[in-house]
């Protein structure tokens, strides 16, 4: 009988609110994801237990007192917050992020009644988990509006997508002129398949002519 592989929460959402800044780099993004993306038990050959499961149905409710949390630990000196899932007296997150206002947050998601609506009022980029440039294109619109009902300029919220490699390595050009012609500035590109060190590569070559687009 194998031992389950525990995962423990490091500390409260404080805590990672203020151990979120020692990530900082300077660099662009903090992602808040509110689902469970854990891979699959028998992919690894492992049992993965949680101690506390039952947050999964609310976790869009959690996703956005996460949000006011962390936001307001690293913009302001002592954090007071009462809500349903989180409460905080009092609290010092020191030192502050070295960007300012503090560093973008990137929410990913498609829900179109929670999501977007998160994303319209907290992110800097929301990230669309894949989709044609059309399906983005019309996501976006309903962010466009998500953003207008929050009395937020949509121009505020840059719009990414995740794209994973085609096969036929071209057919990526194509496809990121697609999704710049309908706003979006960011890609990931996900490496999958038997050879991610060869996509890399295959991909890497691909870089000049991906600038090009703009």
């Amino acid at each position: 009988m194998r031992e389950p592989v525990r995962i423990i929460p490091l500390g409260g959402l404080g805590e990672v609110g203020k151990n979120m800044t020692v990530f900082e780099s300077g660099g662009d993004l903090v992602l808040i994801d509110a689902g469970l993306t854990f891979p699959r038990a028998e992919m690894h050959g492992i049992d993965l237990v949680l101690p506390d499961f039952s947050y999964v149905a609310d976790r869009a409710d959690r996703l956005d007192e996460a949000c006011q949390i962390i936001l307001a630990l690293w913009t302001q000196d002592r954090t007071t917050f009462t809500g349903k899932h989180y409460q905080l007296a009092d609290a010092v997150a020191v030192p502050k992020p070295v960007q300012r206002p503090h560093p973008p947050i990137w929410i990913g998601g498609t829900g179109r009644r929670r999501t977007l609506r998160l994303a319209a009022q907290c992110a800097d980029v929301w990230n669309s988990p894949g989709g044609s440039p059309d399906e983005v294109a019309e996501l976006s619109a309903v962010l466009d509006q998500r953003c207008a009902e929050a009395g937020r300029d949509p121009g505020q919220v840059r719009r990414s997508v995740q794209v994973r490699v085609p096969t036929a390595h071209r057919d990526l050009i194509a496809l990121a002129d697609g999704y710049r012609a309908v706003g979006v500035t960011e890609i990931l590109l996900l490496l999958v398949g038997e050879d991610p060190v060869g996509q890399a590569r295959q991909v890497a070559e691909l870089l000049p002519d991906l600038r090009a687009l703009g």
